[in-house]
């Protein structure tokens, strides 16, 4: 069987966990920060687990886990 390519452009969004869960990084931390709270941006640096509905898309752009 054909190895699998990886999507890069996911690749450099996402990352696997240890327990196989997949981490993203939050939206609306680019630019017009100044209208945005300390709290709000300071949230917004955590990272979030991508939902359990989404995983299946996910897995196909990443099929190496990387």
């Amino acid at each position: 069987m054909p190895k699998l390519k990886t999507n890069k452009s996911a690749a450099k969004r996402f990352r696997v966990t240890g327990s196989g869960r997949v981490k993203r990084a939050r939206a609306f931390k680019n630019h017009i920060l100044t209208k945005k709270s300390k709290q709000r941006k300071r949230r917004l640096r955590q990272g979030a687990i991508i939902e359990k509905v989404d995983m299946p898309n996910i897995r196909l752009l990443l099929p190496y886990g990387n």
